[in-house]
């Protein structure tokens, strides 16, 4: 495929950068909502937090069909239909009178905003190639990280003056104004010889990416590691301002804090991991969220925010040296089925760490030992890890 021209390139990524914020604007942006949620329809807090869970299920089932679908039909029209779903479902969202209805359109929402980012990254590698795509998909999770630092604070105006509704009236304008834009900019951009004949979702693609035990092991790091920054997201909001006491303003100056955290350490992560290797840096970041889950202990019985918090920030490095390092390893077996193993790793991701935090909020644990239980979960990574067995699966740097 011959280099479009830069003006071509430039469009391109603004383009793309609109359609990964699909994603973390439907998580981020009503969590100072979920109060007003539960009170609005007279349901127990938990069962709110699952608006966000559901969510990230379908978000991360969803690739397993958006991948091939965007190789057959290409990343324009899946992208367009992606924001088609997103902007119905958010009015859906906007209408609803019990949770049951806002939960179908939550679970719809994560499918429309899975296709939108699976044509954003396939768009980065058919534009500019295997190595400069690399540089262009982390530069899309840098702009990724930003919206929580950012959605939570257009979330709180939202909600204090219109109400929590508006935050999903916001979502749908959102997806209009950036449907209009992708209409008139975005052309296609999947290769010509790029197609998938036969069996688009044949079982046995998928099958024989699980029986790869180094994907296996990395795609559950990584999942682990996802459930611990769900398990916060979803408990935050309930913890620091109903139990707490926080108001709008002062929760969404924590959790910009760790937005802020998160952001410094993804651009630390891939620098850690050039000069120790991944083994180490992966080592590091599991080391780092079992350490915090011992700590989220000790400090369970302080009744401040602070004590829920520092935990959560040294957290938010352990996860992105996990998750940068893991990522990477799980897709390594695999030439021709990387397409698929990365959509099997985003199910991992997203459905996986979805549906363990949805049964362990069951356990009517309150969010501190919510958060110890899911980062413990990582320890028994970490030994493996340092087995010989974990010396196989992810060499040492000099063999990285």
């Amino acid at each position: 495929m011959k280099p479009e021209p830069t003006t071509s390139h430039r469009r391109i990524v603004a383009l793309m950068v609109l359609l990964v914020l699909f994603s973390p604007l439907a998580i981020d942006i009503y969590l100072p909502a979920l109060p007003a949620m539960a009170d609005s329809f007279a349901v127990d807090p938990t069962l709110v937090q699952d608006t966000v869970t559901w969510f990230m299920f379908s978000l991360g089932l969803g690739q397993v069909f958006a991948g091939p679908l965007a190789d057959r039909f290409g990343r324009r029209p899946i992208a367009l239909a992606g924001v088609t779903v997103y902007a119905f479902s958010s009015a859906l969202a906007y209408t609803a009178q019990s949770l049951d209805i806002m939960l179908l359109a939550r679970f719809l929402q994560g499918f429309g905003a899975c296709a939108t980012s699976v044509a954003a990254f396939a768009a980065a590698r058919d534009s500019f190639g295997p190595e400069r795509s690399g540089r262009m998909i982390s530069y899309l999770n840098g702009a990724i990280c930003f919206i929580p630092a950012l959605a939570p604070l257009l979330g709180s105006w939202l909600t204090h003056e219109f109400g929590w509704r508006a935050n999903f009236s916001f979502m749908a304008g959102f997806a209009l104004v950036a449907g209009a834009l992708l209409s008139v900019f975005f052309r296609e951009t999947r290769p010509a010889e790029t197609f998938v004949s036969g069996a688009m979702f044949s079982p046995a693609r998928y099958f024989s990416v699980l029986r790869e035990p180094v994907f296996v092991f990395h795609a559950s790091m990584s999942m682990l590691a996802m459930a611990v920054i769900l398990a916060y997201v979803t408990s935050a909001p309930m913890w620091l301002m109903v139990h707490l006491g926080l108001d709008m303003g002062q929760f969404t100056a924590w959790f910009g804090v760790n937005a802020v955290l998160n952001i410094i350490a993804c651009m630390v992560a891939p620098k850690c991991m050039d000069k120790m290797g991944t083994r180490r840096t992966l080592i590091s970041g599991l080391a780092m969220l079992v350490v915090s889950g011992v700590m989220m202990l000790a400090l369970k019985d302080i009744a401040a925010a602070w004590a829920f918090m520092v935990p959560i920030f040294m957290s938010s490095f352990g996860f992105a040296f996990v998750l940068g390092s893991a990522a990477g390893k799980a897709l390594a077996p695999f030439g021709d089925r990387a397409g698929t193993a990365a959509a099997m790793l985003g199910l991992f991701q997203m459905s996986g760490a979805g549906l363990m935090v949805s049964l362990t909020q069951r356990m009517e644990l309150s969010p501190p030992l919510l958060l110890t239980f899911q980062m413990l979960l990582l320890l028994p990574g970490l030994l493996i890890l340092l087995s010989r067995k974990g010396r196989q699966w992810h060499p040492a740097p000099a063999q990285d």
